[in-house]
């Protein structure tokens, strides 16, 4: 396998190791014990009888509890693994990446784009929260050992921590089209202050995510919304990030990026308590995927 980049993938190592180690050990004795009692009590004449043989209550439990400890084992092994990949950091890095037919767009909240290549410094976690244009795609970086679909119209998301500097490759994993096996990127793990530098070479020159978002609240959402907590025609932004949401239909919700981006997109999937159905329209194909993603930083900013 490629080289381990991250401690998550050492530990994706170490229980595969587990694995191969005892199916090499469950192999011999299986096939090993076979090819042993074969031999031993085969029929060596014609008038040779099979002798009458009785259980063992001993060698049936051991047989049926040591696969039991070691499955359970590997279980417990894998859940641990599963929770470190799935536990973000508060303090991580986020980066957006929008998947299309066939490449990958990484949007920095500097304000930075780039295409196919992902750059990040080492030893800094980095929150991946991905999308798709078109149709569903698979972020796979081999060397971390980590993969998440990612998926149109909703956000998934995946984290890593880059041990060691250098050049690792990235893959689609979802088929995708026609030209799916050539929708590949590099990450490329820099010293924080490269990475610091890099990021200051900005050749848009343009405004951070957030700042993107606040222009665009100001052009197109303060007739119905206030920055406060105040309702107007829709409800106050401020504090709504991961705010608990009741509906009409009586089903709850956390306010995450998801929640923000259907209300914004399809407002008539998740009306809020108190609202009328219809109460706003749908911005559906009159936002750019970054004035979308940075008018959710802003709210996320609004406290």
């Amino acid at each position: 396998m490629p080289i381990a980049g991250t401690k998550v993938a050492q530990k994706v190592d170490s229980l595969y190791s587990f694995l191969l180690v005892i199916s090499v050990i469950s192999c011999v004795l299986v096939i090993g014990g076979l090819i042993y009692f074969a031999l031993k009590y085969r029929r060596k004449t014609a008038d040779d009888k099979t002798a009458y043989i009785s259980h063992n209550n001993t060698l049936e439990f051991l047989w049926s509890f040591i696969p039991f400890v070691l499955f359970i084992v590997v279980f417990a092994w894998g859940w641990l693994i599963y929770r470190d990949m799935r536990s973000f950091p508060d303090d991580a890095l986020e980066i957006h990446v929008l998947g299309k037919k066939w490449n990958w767009d990484y949007q920095y909240k500097s304000g930075k784009r780039t295409t196919a290549e992902l750059t990040v410094p080492v030893g800094v976690p980095v929150k991946l929260i991905m999308t798709s244009q078109d149709v569903i795609h698979s972020f796979f970086i081999p060397s971390f050992r980590i993969k998440q679909d990612v998926v149109p119209g909703r956000y998934t998301a995946l984290w890593f921590e880059a041990e060691k500097q250098g050049r690792y490759q990235i893959f689609c994993t979802e088929y995708c089209g026609d030209q799916h096996s050539a929708m590949l990127g590099t990450l490329n793990v820099v010293s924080l202050e490269e990475y610091e530098t890099w990021l200051g070479d900005n050749p848009y020159k343009g405004l951070s995510l957030a700042e993107v978002g606040q222009k665009v609240f100001s052009q197109k959402c303060t007739v119905c919304h206030n920055v406060n907590d105040q309702r107007k025609v829709g409800p106050g932004f401020a504090g709504l990030y991961q705010k608990q949401r009741q509906f009409a239909d009586g089903s709850q919700a956390v306010a995450d990026e998801n929640y923000i981006r259907d209300s914004i997109l399809m407002p008539q999937k998740q009306v809020v308590e108190g609202y009328p159905p219809n109460g706003m329209i749908s911005f559906q194909g009159q936002l750019a995927e970054n004035e979308l993603l940075g008018l959710i930083e802003y709210i996320k900013t609004l406290k």
